[in-house]
């Protein structure tokens, strides 16, 4: 009896970024379906107003190559600039802590590449991160923000990496917090 081993899913990782307009998702997502994948993860926005679009989709070789191919008249029609990459699957990594890590300052350079710095260094990978600027509410005085999800090594002597960090945030006169991520 010749059995047939289950076909894996694959992934691709599309993005996108364009002038916005109403129907942007409506025709990617559309694109997704009729190809017969799924979207797995997906980060979209509106920064000044251009559309950005992070997606990642799964299904079999088949479907991904049907989505490949309707990817230049997608922007041909959205007036969009999009990148496919086929992706593996990411490995499971239980020797990693997630973290949160939230951080409130003056607006001033170099926040985010210090910060990027301080966990590079310490062979910390950041996982995602989120930033934004805004007016203080009473005083009207320029903020950033910054949120970040960072995958700490089970080897890290936590409280040693809270205490480093704090002090570079002090030096720096960035109001900070990192946190267990509680699932």
């Amino acid at each position: 009896m010749n059995e047939q081993t289950p076909v894996k899913n694959s992934q691709l990782v599309l993005s996108a970024l364009g002038k916005d307009k109403p129907g942007i998702i409506d025709e990617i997502s559309n694109s997704v379906l009729n190809s017969g994948c799924t979207i797995i993860d997906s980060r979209m926005t509106v920064l000044g107003g251009d559309f950005a679009l992070l997606l990642q989709v799964g299904g079999n070789w088949n479907s991904l190559a049907k989505l490949e191919n309707q990817i230049q008249g997608l922007e041909e029609r959205l007036g969009l600039t999009m990148i496919s990459r086929r992706a593996s699957e990411q490995e499971s990594h239980s020797d990693l802590l997630p973290y949160g890590v939230d951080v409130v300052a003056l607006d001033q350079p170099g926040i985010v590449y210090n910060l990027a710095r301080f966990f590079s260094m310490r062979h910390i990978n950041i996982q995602e991160m989120v930033t934004s600027g805004y007016a203080a509410a009473h005083t009207g005085t320029q903020m950033f923000s910054v949120h970040m999800t960072v995958n700490v090594p089970a080897s890290t002597h936590i409280s040693t990496l809270r205490e480093e960090f704090m002090e570079f945030c002090d030096e720096l006169n960035l109001d900070a917090l990192i946190e267990p991520i509680k699932n």
